[in-house]
C-alpha cells in the first residue's frame, strides 16, 4: 500500500505475482466471463418482463437470481478485467472496498435466493394438504427478507466489524480473510455458519424430501415429465452454485481455522477467479430446461420473427385456468394430483 498526502491510502500494488503475460490472460478470460454473464441476465431479465405468462411467483425468484448474478457481473467480474488489464488494482483504496461489498452481497444474494427457492418449491410439493399457497406477494416478502437479510451481512464490514481488501494477486477484493483479530474471526465464524452452511443445510433438506415425494406421486405421465424437469433445472442451478462457490468457501474457511497456513498468491486466486463464472450458467440452464422461455427467448433475440413449433403451450395460453387446476387438485388429494408447479 502507498499512502499519499491525503488521508485516503490507494492500493498500488506491483505486479510481482504473474508476468505481464499472466495478468493480459486472465484479463481477457474475465472479459469474456463478463460478456457472457451481462448478456446471458440482461437477457433474462428482459424475456421475464416482456412476457407476463411467464412472471409468476415461482419465476419471480429466477427474476431476483437473474438480477444479483447481473450485478456480480457489472461490478466484480468488469472491475477485475479493468485492474488484470492494468497489472494491479490502480482504481483506488474506495472501489476496492465497493467491489468487495459488492461481490460479497450479490453473492449472498444468489445463494439466498436459491435458498428461497428450495424451500418454497418443498412447501407447493411435500405440503399440499396443509392448503399452502405461493402467491406473488409471498413472493415478494420473501425476496425482500433474502435481499435485507444479505445487506445486512455485507454492510457489517463497512462498519468495523471485519473489513474488505485486496485478495489473491491484488486485482481484486473481497473479504479480509487473512486478517489476524479477535473481530474479524467472529464474523467469519457467524457468516461461514449462517450465510453458507445454513442456506446449503436448508437446500439438501428441501430436496431430499421434494426428491423422495416425488416418488408418490401418481400423476399421468406428462405430469410426471413435468416434475422431473422443473426439479432438474433447479438442481442443475445449485449444483453449478456451489460448483463454482464451494472451493472458494472452503480456501476461505481453511485460513480462518489454520491463520498460520501459508497458500501461494496464485493458489488463492484461482477459486475466487472460478466463482465469478457462477452467474454464466444459470441463464443457459433456465434455457435449456424451459421451452416456455426458451420459445420467448428467441422471439427477443429474432424481433418477433420466430415462431414457436408444435401446439401451443397450455401454460401460457390457458394460465389462469392452470393455475387453478393445480391449485384445486393438490388442496383435494396429495397422492393422485400433486404435481411440481412449472417454472
Amino acid at each position: 500500500f502507498i499512502c499519499f498526502c491525503s488521508s485516503e491510502c490507494m492500493v498500488t500494488v506491483a505486479p510481482t505475482i504473474f508476468p505481464r503475460l499472466g495478468y493480459s490472460i486472465l484479463s481477457f478470460l474475465m472479459f469474456i466471463n463478463t460478456l457472457l454473464t451481462i448478456f446471458n441476465n440482461g437477457l433474462v431479465i428482459t424475456v421475464l418482463l416482456r412476457s407476463p405468462a411467464l412472471l409468476q411467483p415461482m419465476t419471480v425468484f429466477i427474476l431476483s437470481l437473474a438480477v444479483s448474478d447481473l450485478m456480480i457481473g457489472l461490478c466484480g467480474s468488469l472491475v477485475v478485467t479493468i485492474t488484470n488489464y492494468q497489472g494491479s488494482f490502480f482504481i483506488g483504496h474506495a472501489a476496492c472496498v465497493f467491489q468487495g461489498f459488492a461481490v460479497n452481497y450479490f453473492g449472498l444474494v444468489s445463494l439466498c435466493t436459491l435458498t428461497l427457492l428450495a424451500y418454497e418449491r418443498y412447501n407447493v410439493v411435500c405440503k399440499p394438504k396443509a392448503g399452502f399457497k405461493l402467491s406473488m406477494r409471498r413472493s415478494i416478502i420473501g425476496l425482500l427478507f433474502v435481499w435485507a437479510f444479505c445487506l445486512f451481512w455485507a454492510v457489517t464490514p463497512l462498519f468495523g466489524w471485519s473489513s474488505y481488501g485486496p485478495e489473491g494477486v491484488q486485482t481484486s477484493c473481497s473479504l479480509a480473510w487473512e486478517e489476524r483479530s479477535w473481530s474479524n474471526y467472529s464474523y467469519l465464524v457467524l457468516y461461514t455458519l449462517l450465510c453458507f452452511i445454513l442456506p446449503v443445510a436448508v437446500i439438501i433438506y428441501c430436496y431430499s424430501k421434494l426428491l423422495t415425494g416425488v416418488k408418490f406421486l401418481q400423476g399421468g405421465r406428462s405430469s410426471q415429465k413435468e416434475n422431473d424437469h422443473a426439479i432438474s433445472m433447479v438442481l442443475a442451478m445449485i449444483i453449478a452454485f456451489f460448483a463454482c462457490w464451494l472451493p472458494y468457501t472452503a480456501l476461505s474457511v481453511v485460513v480462518v481455522v489454520d491463520p498460520e497456513l501459508y497458500i501461494p498468491p496464485l493458489v488463492a486466486t484461482m477459486p475466487m477467479y472460478f466463482a465469478k463464472t457462477s452467474p454464466v450458467y444459470n441463464p443457459i440452464i433456465y434455457f435449456l430446461s424451459n421451452k416456455q422461455f426458451r420459445d420467448s427467448t428467441l422471439e427477443v433475440l429474432s424481433c418477433g420473427r420466430y415462431i414457436p413449433h408444435g401446439p401451443p403451450s397450455i401454460s401460457i395460453n390457458m394460465s389462469t385456468l392452470n393455475r387453478r387446476r393445480q391449485l384445486t387438485s393438490l388442496s383435494r388429494n396429495f397422492n393422485t394430483h400433486s404435481k411440481v408447479l412449472p417454472l
